[in-house]
């Protein structure tokens, strides 16, 4: 059956403008990290996507490692877009990284221009496209020269293999040096992904500032603590859970699931409920009353998880009272 979008799919949906850019991006992207490799469900993966599109989310962010097995979301995003959404491409915004370990031996990992240039090329073509609109470098390398890392992405960009560059995970210092050196080769730098959540509050030393004054977005991800910060944990951690489960790769960990974590998110669900909100949706928000975040990268492993994440954009305000509380919950207890 022929997959026809929505035609109300811009309707509703916020669109943020990234940093000093063009670009607008949409409040809400979604994240393949998880769920889509190839020992996923490919009607599951396929129904997440158009429930995400039908709603406005245009942008898909993916990674060179994200399956299992490494390579193979990028397999699966490559035959829903040859399948649904070819006619749509100039709708949407594919980005993909490099940065994790991704093949054997000294040049699959980290940041050389031998393995950004190369891994971008594996990604075209696992994904089928001829260009990503965001490539970005997806950790900071301490033993390669940043220099040789921006003139990569530099070069990427002039090549026609990316329209635009970002980076993920660096600290403040390193992404005003990374800001300077891609402004002076002519290669602006769009936009940073970043972790960030309720319980995750690093951005807020310095970064966002730094992302501020140099017109970059910012992006952020895990920003429902990898589940941690819904509804499935509120009352302990259920076996089929990812904490459960315990997968590794930067999965949620039962060990972080302390009983005075339980408490936290439990005070938080009631302040959300007073709020008209799901946990989940009152943590989006969170993130995205500060304007300076750009989108809130969202996961999913069923179609009605996005339906959900969406109603956070009907309530972004938050009271002086309100953040007061959310600050009392997550302070330190002695």
């Amino acid at each position: 059956m022929t997959y026809q979008p929505s035609p109300a799919r811009y309707a509703s949906m916020e669109y943020r403008r990234c940093g000093n850019s063009g670009l607008l991006l949409p409040a809400l992207s979604l994240g393949l990290w998880h769920n889509f490799g190839s020992t996923d469900s490919y009607e599951n993966c396929r129904s997440i996507i158009h429930t995400a599109f039908d709603c406005g989310i245009t942008h898909f962010d993916l990674a060179n490692n994200y399956g299992p097995p490494p390579g193979g979301a990028e397999e699966t995003f490559g035959k829903i877009l040859k399948q649904d959404l070819r006619p749509y491409r100039d709708e949407l915004i594919i980005s993909t990284k490099a940065g994790w370990p991704m093949w054997p031996g000294p040049y699959g990992d980290l940041g050389s221009k031998k393995y950004l240039v190369a891994s971008l090329d594996q990604s075209l073509k696992r994904m089928g496209v001829e260009y990503v609109d965001i490539f970005y470098h997806h950790r900071p390398d301490p033993a390669t020269p940043l220099e040789e890392t921006m003139r990569a992405l530099d070069q990427i960009v002039r090549q026609g293999k990316a329209l635009y560059i970002g980076i993920s995970s660096y600290s403040p210092e390193e992404t005003k040096k990374a800001v300077d050196m891609l402004r002076s080769l002519g290669t602006p730098l769009l936009i940073h992904q970043p972790k960030y959540s309720l319980l995750v509050r690093w951005i807020e030393e310095g970064l966002t500032d730094v992302l501020e004054q140099n017109g970059v977005g910012c992006i952020t991800f895990s920003s429902l603590a990898q589940g941690l910060l819904t509804d499935k944990y509120l009352n302990g951690i259920p076996t089929d859970s990812r904490a459960a489960s315990n997968r590794g790769n930067g999965a949620l960990e039962a060990t972080g699931i302390t009983p005075q974590v339980l408490s936290q998110i439990q005070n938080l669900n009631h302040l959300a409920q007073q709020r008209g909100q799901s946990l989940a949706q009152m943590a989006l928000a969170w993130v995205l009353k500060d304007q300076r975040i750009t989108s809130v990268l969202i996961g999913a492993s069923k179609p009605e998880q996005v339906l959900d994440s969406i109603g956070c954009l009907h309530n972004l305000e938050f009271s002086n009272a309100e953040l007061e509380q959310i600050e009392s919950i997550l302070k330190p207890k002695n």
